[in-house]
């Protein structure tokens, strides 16, 4: 069963409040996402399984531990989810990396697959889908199944700052997922922007209007 996860670690909230600011600059906004990323995935892969082995240091041989088990595999949604990409890959470099781009239909405002390239054998991997802002949660929700239906079984959502609506759209079509964030803001204003929120990630990541 999945559940929501709040990461109160005090170095990502000091650092969230920094991305929040409106007179953060481009520049400093990318370089902070990046790092609250690389926090949130160190408190994410803590259950990570290990498995004993043996290395020869310079003095002796030592029984020691690996990561054993599934293969991470990040799945940023674009564009905004390539602003964590690499905070997450300065600590699991090895894990392989997915894209999906959605877009809003005009007409039925429901998210419209355009582009999806993964890693092969997602059934045999821990599948992360990233995305700084889980508002309405239609973007999340179907990003998810895509992944299912290319055969994930094991999917987390990692999200900067999430929205009471958008939890309970991914609760509702994802029971199992669970929902890593570092912060439950208040609403969704009028615009179906997150409040207080951040603004837009992806123009404040690339300096776009």
């Amino acid at each position: 069963m999945g559940q929501v996860l709040v990461l109160d670690h005090p170095l990502i909230q000091h650092k969230l409040t920094f991305i929040r600011s409106k007179d953060t600059g481009t520049k400093e906004f990318r370089a902070l996402v990046q790092e609250v990323a690389m926090l949130m995935v160190y408190e994410m892969t803590r259950d990570l399984p290990l498995e004993d082995t043996v290395v020869e240091t310079p003095v002796a041989t030592a029984q020691t531990k690996m990561i054993a088990g599934k293969t991470l595999a990040l799945v940023p949604v674009l564009r905004a989810g390539l602003g964590m990409l690499d905070g997450v890959l300065n600590l699991v470099p090895n894990a392989k990396v997915g894209h999906i781009g959605l877009y809003r239909d005009p007409n039925t405002l429901q998210p419209v697959e355009y582009y999806c390239k993964v890693p092969s054998h997602l059934e045999e991997r821990d599948v992360i889908v990233v995305d700084p802002m889980l508002a309405t949660g239609g973007s999340a929700v179907a990003a998810l199944q895509a992944m299912r239906d290319r055969g994930a079984t094991s999917l987390k959502l990692m999200c900067l700052v999430a929205a009471p609506e958008g939890i309970h759209a991914v609760e509702a079509a994802h029971p199992d997922v669970t929902i890593y964030t570092a912060a439950i803001d208040e609403r969704l204003n009028s615009h179906g922007y997150i409040v207080p929120g951040l603004g837009d990630a992806g123009d404040r990541l690339f300096g776009t209007k």
